[in-house]
């Protein structure tokens, strides 16, 4: 096969940053997987499996339609009308929650499945995560917020993670500033833009074109820098002291979120930035980041985002979290050589009721035994295997370690 160029292709590479799994991987994660819904399931969180594919209409609608360009899209076959393939299961969480279940005060729901993008997220990220989340409806308070940032750190401690750096921001500051300095819309993303990159050259050649009084640029400036332990809250709170309600309305949030998480975990290393945005025109309040020592990937992302399900007829207040169980993986992988190990028994292919029963009971109690077919001629390590059933010659089997194990 050739392409348009003449060039030789290869039919069986995958897509660029697209990734399968193979053994012991595979199961490694799995098992990641299953622990992680079960920690949230404790916590009270009932699991949902949304679609993955919608009508593009719903699968893009209200705080989603910034997914629009993440989403891969074809046309249904039996309606003739375009569909999606998700790109993030959160708003089809929100929509289950405001449409489905339309229950009052607060809901508990969690999810896991794959979810494919048309570019990665970030340098280095796979296309087709596969997304683990947890999200609260129906509750406005920090207390909210802080349940489900304390459950992110139980989801990723149980994986394996030791020691935990939080990074905690809140959308409000920014929109608070650029509300009182008057930017519009176009300028406000503007201002956005520099802040992720923290282009502090950027913001001011920005301001210099807007008529911003002096006190308001300064406080604008000043997000780009104020970055780093409890003492960015002090300083932030003392600059924009004279600012409206709404800036010291979420500095108030993330003291009061920050006292809570150092009492309920006080192993967690919390990091303050103010002039971290992401998911600014998703997110309506606090939003965070996980991360470990020496890996630049974020392993949990979440923040509050109220008002998701409005565009369903119920206007609700939320938060949540979620991550990518393949990045975890990765980062607590070294924790899990131990898996390549083989630990398997090996059983003869003999037609023997004895033998088939003592196989199921060995299953029974969770050990795994494989056949060794006829004709097999191999080692019984190549199939994962540290032990052979061996006859006592006397209608019996037992257990007994490889030659040379």
């Amino acid at each position: 096969m050739t392409d348009t160029g003449g060039v030789a292709r290869n039919p069986w590479l995958l897509p660029d940053a697209v990734e399968e799994l193979l053994p012991p991987a595979a199961a490694r994660l799995e098992r990641l997987r299953t622990q992680a819904l079960v920690t949230c399931e404790r916590w009270g969180y009932a699991l949902v499996m949304p679609p993955m594919i919608e009508y593009l209409e719903a699968l893009l609608s209200g705080v989603a339609h910034d997914l629009d360009l993440q989403t891969f899209k074809l046309t249904d076959q039996l309606s003739g009308r375009t569909m999606g393939v998700r790109a993030d299961i959160t708003p089809q969480a929100a929509r289950i929650d405001a449409h489905q279940m339309r229950r009052d005060g607060p809901v508990r729901l969690c999810y896991s499945g794959s979810v494919l993008r048309t570019r990665p997220d970030e340098p280095g990220a796979a296309r087709n995560p596969l997304q683990l989340g947890a999200e609260l409806y129906g509750h406005p308070g920090i207390e909210s917020d802080v349940e489900v940032i304390a459950l992110m750190a139980e989801v990723l401690y149980a994986a394996g993670v030791e020691t935990l750096h939080v990074d905690l921001g809140h959308v409000g500051i920014f929109r608070g500033l650029a509300a009182e300095a008057g930017l519009d819309s176009g300028d406000e993303a503007r201002l956005w833009d520099a802040l992720q990159r923290k282009a502090v050259a950027d913001l001011e050649a920005i301001l210099d074109t807007l008529a911003v009084g002096d006190p308001h640029r300064s406080r604008l400036l000043a997000l780009a820098r104020l970055s780093g332990g409890e003492d960015v809250l002090a300083e932030a709170e003392h600059r924009f002291a004279p600012a409206g309600e709404a800036v010291v309305n979420a500095l108030a949030d993330l003291r009061a979120i920050s006292a809570h998480l150092q009492r309920w975990l006080p192993q967690l290393v919390l990091h303050f930035d103010l002039g971290e945005l992401r998911g600014y025109r998703y997110h309506t309040g606090v939003v965070f980041a996980a991360y470990v020592p020496g890996a630049s990937q974020a392993l949990g992302r979440g923040g509050r985002y109220d008002d998701i399900g409005a565009v369903f007829g119920r206007r609700r207040p939320a938060t949540g979290f979620s991550t990518d169980l393949k990045t975890l993986l990765r980062v607590t992988a070294p924790a899990a050589a131990v898996d390549h190990a083989p630990t398997g028994i090996a059983a003869p292919w003999v037609d023997d009721a004895a033998l088939r029963r003592c196989i199921a009971e060995l299953r029974e109690r969770g050990e795994q035994v494989v056949w060794q077919l006829p004709g097999h001629g191999h080692h019984p390590q190549t199939v994962g295997c540290n032990r052979m059933l061996v006859s006592d010659g006397q209608g019996g089997w037992s257990v007994q370690p490889l030659e040379g194990e």
